[in-house]
């Protein structure tokens, strides 16, 4: 590789983690409006949420796909974001660490979110089922 495709593939590398800073943010407003339309049985303002956090999930992956791709193509089959940090130049390194840790973080906040929403939702069907097939102590106190 050459040394101006190296320097275009570490700067393709840290625009990738902003976008993915930007679109993780947003999908963690997104999964929270989803959270508030489920508590709220708003069927219809869940089909749209589905409807945009879908292409922004995508977009996310996508991006991973490609990153994981350029550091293996830079460092080897085996590497890993570790390689990528160290061999940017000191000046960089710092802030292009912060940001990969800011991301890791809203991933998490994001998937925590994800199985929270799916365990509300879980729960709403069960319950709007129980009440379908004619149970009437859904609501006595356990």
């Amino acid at each position: 590789m050459t040394r101006m495709t190296r320097d275009q593939a570490l700067a393709r590398l840290l625009d990738g983690i902003q976008a993915d800073l930007g679109s993780c943010s947003t999908i963690r407003d997104l999964l929270e409006q989803q959270f508030q339309a489920a508590l709220r049985h708003r069927g219809a303002e869940l089909a749209s949420l589905a409807q945009a956090l879908s292409p922004q999930l995508d977009a996310m992956e996508q991006r991973r796909q490609q990153r994981v791709q350029l550091v293996r193509a830079l460092f080897g089959q085996q590497a890993g974001m570790d390689q990528f940090f160290t061999n940017l130049p000191a000046p960089q390194r710092p802030a292009a660490m912060s940001a990969w840790e800011q991301l890791e973080q809203l991933v998490r906040d994001c998937k925590q979110a994800t199985t929270r929403n799916a365990n509300l939702m879980a729960e709403q069907h069960s319950v709007m089922q129980r009440l379908l097939h004619g149970e009437d102590d859904t609501y006595a106190p356990r």
